[in-house]
């Protein structure tokens, strides 16, 4: 049976009037289950706050529209508060309570991706809740909740009983939540539109990759991420990850074209992208992709923390790496078309702009 390779659209979980939880299911997207990939996206509109949690997976967190505070604790530290905004990254390793508000009027939307490989469901994230309708200590006796808090009784049944939201709840305007600590966010998390540029082609396109170096928290999650930034009616050169990885992609904004070849020279996929599309590139296989004329912008993150991958045409491809002689045998063809083939593209790297 042939994978289903065509993008999808997260599908609302649950929410309320303080946001809504959505999440891309391993039956209508196979790639996830064989890849062991989770993804989810929590959208909160103004005073909405996502109870603290933690998760059975390790995730990197990306923003992609709004702004907002996170709320941190790893293992046995303190809690961690930080502003954030579009275009932020944040790793989150394994065991980490994290929580979530937003006191903006646009709506706050943050997007998961991570690594099931030792989930409860492999290409689905399980979140524990700490209080609410389907808090963990809704399962608790009384008298179990009350000697580990050192409560009465009655305390311990107001403290548990009196959120019955479940997930996602919408604060009292006046409530005050706690104030962002801008010491906090150096280390936690780091903005890939303000990131100093790995690449960056006149009308072609632009790379932030998150990796140990600028956010060495990405070890401890085991996964790499990118932002690429494609201009419009650019192309983006066919390429692989040579180091076993597989790429899972969501297309923040614009649209384009998506064409991925596997084994035996087949194409899996050519379709068209569009904002909130995830779609998966398996292991080994070559994708491209070219911008419709607004552009197209795409977060995705890959299942190693330092990716290394191996380009097919421009400058840095393996052809210009390989001997004329090589190619000439390799494609069967005179020597003068395989010159006509060596001259070209030799300035452009990755991205090709649109031709003239």
């Amino acid at each position: 049976m042939e994978l289903d390779l065509s993008p999808k659209l997260a599908k609302k979980v649950y929410g309320g009037e303080g946001g809504a939880y959505y999440a891309w299911c391993p039956d209508e997207l196979p790639m996830l289950r064989q890849g062991n990939i989770g993804a989810a996206k929590i959208g909160l509109q103004k005073n909405g706050f996502a109870l603290p949690r933690y998760s059975d997976s390790a995730k990197v967190a990306y923003v992609l529209q709004g702004s907002g505070v996170a709320g941190i604790v790893l293992p046995e530290k303190e809690e961690k508060v930080l502003a954030i905004k579009k275009g932020d990254a944040i790793a989150l390793p394994f065991g980490v309570v994290t929580w979530w508000y937003n006191k903006e009027d646009a709506e706050l939307v943050i997007l998961f991706l991570g690594d099931t490989s030792t989930a409860h469901k492999s290409g689905s994230f399980t979140d524990f809740f700490l209080t609410g309708s389907n808090g963990i200590f809704t399962g608790f006796s009384t008298e179990f909740v009350s000697r580990a808090w050192d409560l009465e009784e009655s305390d311990v049944k107001t403290l548990v009983g009196n959120q019955p939201e479940k997930g996602i709840v919408k604060l009292d305007a006046s409530f005050k939540m706690p104030e962002p600590n801008k010491e906090h966010y150096n280390g936690m998390a780091l903005n890939c539109e303000e990131a100093p540029l790995d690449v960056d082609i006149k009308n072609g396109g632009k790379v932030v990759v998150l990796n140990t170096k600028n956010l060495p928290l990405v070890g401890e999650v085991g996964l790499g991420a990118d932002l690429v930034r494609l201009d419009g009616n650019a192309m983006c050169s066919p390429g692989f990850s040579c180091d076993s990885a597989l790429q899972v992609t969501y297309i923040a904004r614009g649209s384009g074209r998506v064409q991925v070849v596997g084994a035996d020279g087949k194409r899996l996929l050519e379709t068209t992208l569009k904002a909130g599309n995830l779609f998966i590139v398996p292991r080994f296989c070559v994708v491209s992709k070219i911008a419709n004329p607004e552009g197209m912008d795409w977060f995705s993150i890959i299942t190693t923390p330092n990716p290394i991958f191996t380009h097919l045409a421009g400058r840095t491809s393996v052809w210009k790496a390989l001997s004329p002689e090589v190619l000439q045998a390799a494609f069967n063809v005179p020597a003068d078309v395989e010159e006509k083939f060596s001259s070209k593209r030799k300035a452009e790297e990755i991205f090709f702009p649109p031709p003239n």
